[in-house]
């Protein structure tokens, strides 16, 4: 039998049986330009500014997903009819959910206003991407029977929620392998029972978790919640980001005013700098690669601003950050005072006095009830006796105290200001011992 294997640091073997049409049909979409490229963009953007193991890849998250797609398709098959079709759609939406991310995954969406599923959809419905034509040769309805998964418009929903759901493939492995990346125990969970435990509910078309497996999900949501505060969230990580958004907003606002600004001539990042919507091949020839060689020529401007923050971004100067922990009606004149002290240092506080807030990530979020669609409830069976199919926070007293969620609101600021602020800070609220970003953890 004929068969690739990768190995993986979080599932160690993930198989590919190539002599099957499902296996050869998965190899031949894995070795795509398209999808190779997700070897170059970085699943956690900077986190490896934080922590430093955290190099992992969209390329090695996605083939996570892909292979807990399989496992788990394997085990509903054992109770529940799932067409062939609807199993080839559901797994190469897994392999392919994240095709169109930009370079360090989320960071850039905001600044250069577009969103990766966007761009992902049209990889795969495009004539002109070698994975539109992988899939075409297969099928010609798969492309869209995949992007109906990705967008949340395929039936059975049952089958589509494990791709995009509050439990579906792709964060039961992000949590996994960003938990081993970065070494933040926080992230673990009992995947193995959860996959056991998993149902398919006929009548509603929707899955659920059975009895059994009330407190391994109650343990996946906790690890979500902490890989949150512990590591998405992460000051140091949200400080560098806020460098980088700031190099990035600096080099497009000089060249909208005709200056002079050193770019790849007649590339895709030149019509970036020119604001100009990019097509889809221009989007995938842009990876993390090119940002970072940009700024480290950046470092030579002739610009103050661009020059100083490229190289606090080159060489991990980052900013400090403070938590903004003070009653909200003096929450805004510490900020004028902030932004005025961080001016009075010497700095553009456009650029270098940048509020952070947990809203601003995108696509991270906690599991609550009443901000997310019924489709995408986590459901699960209640007692054995008499057994019925209930939204989890209902049942589950841990979830439902989860669900007060988290508020972060944060300044981050160069150091050199920090005596300025701090002092402010110390004057309009008792400063914490925490207030200090500087520390990797």
């Amino acid at each position: 039998m004929s068969e690739r294997i990768y190995r993986d640091p979080v599932h160690n073997i993930i198989r590919l049986r190539t002599s099957t049409d499902e296996g050869e049909l998965m190899m031949r979409l894995i070795d795509t330009a398209e999808f190779q490229r997700l070897r170059r963009i970085k699943q956690l953007g900077l986190g490896l500014f934080t922590y430093q193991g955290a190099e992992h890849s969209r390329f090695t998250h996605s083939l996570g997903a892909f292979h807990l797609m399989t496992r788990v398709l394997d085990r509903l098959c054992e109770r529940h009819e799932i067409k062939p079709d609807d199993r080839i759609a559901a797994l190469a939406a897994a392999l392919l959910h994240d095709l169109g991310h930009g370079s360090f995954s989320h960071v850039m969406e905001k600044v250069l206003d577009f969103h990766h599923e966007q761009f992902t959809v049209q990889v795969i419905r495009s004539d002109e991407s070698e994975i539109g034509h992988v899939l075409r040769s297969y099928s010609v309805e798969l492309p869209e029977r995949i992007t109906s998964i990705i967008e949340g418009k395929f039936k059975p929903a049952a089958i589509g929620g494990l791709v995009s759901s509050q439990l579906d493939v792709d964060r039961m492995d992000y949590l996994l392998r960003d938990s081993l990346m970065t070494g933040a125990k926080y992230g673990i969970y009992d995947l193995e029972w959860i996959i056991n435990a998993l149902a398919i509910d006929e009548g509603a078309d929707r899955i659920f978790v059975e009895a059994r497996g009330l407190y391994a999900v109650e343990e996946y949501l906790q690890a979500r919640y902490y890989m949150f505060r512990q590591v998405y969230f992460h000051r140091t990580l949200r400080s560098a980001e806020a460098v980088l958004r700031s190099i990035v907003r600096r080099a497009l606002q000089l060249y909208s005013e005709g200056k002079f600004v050193w770019h790849a001539e007649q590339t895709p990042f030149e019509k970036i700098l020119r604001c100009e919507r990019l097509t889809t091949i221009e989007h995938l020839q842009i990876d993390d690669s090119d940002f970072v060689f940009h700024i480290k020529q950046w470092q030579h401007s002739e610009d103050n601003i661009l020059s100083d923050l490229s190289k606090r971004f080159i060489q991990r100067r980052l900013f400090k950050a403070i938590d903004v922990d003070m009653p909200l009606e003096r929450r805004d004149e510490f900020l004028s005072s902030a932004r005025a002290a961080v001016r009075e240092a010497g700095f553009d506080p456009d650029y270098y006095f940048i509020e952070d807030r947990a809203s601003d990530i995108p696509y991270y979020n906690y599991y609550t009830a009443e901000q997310t669609e019924p489709k995408s409830h986590i459901y699960v069976q209640t007692g054995y006796a008499m057994p019925q199919i209930k939204e989890i926070s209902e049942v589950s007293n841990v979830i439902k105290g989860l669900q007060h969620g988290y508020e972060l609101h944060r300044v981050c600021f160069p150091a050199e200001a920090k005596d300025r602020v701090y002092a402010i800070y110390h004057r309009d609220s008792k400063l914490k011992e925490s207030v200090g970003a500087g520390s990797d953890h």
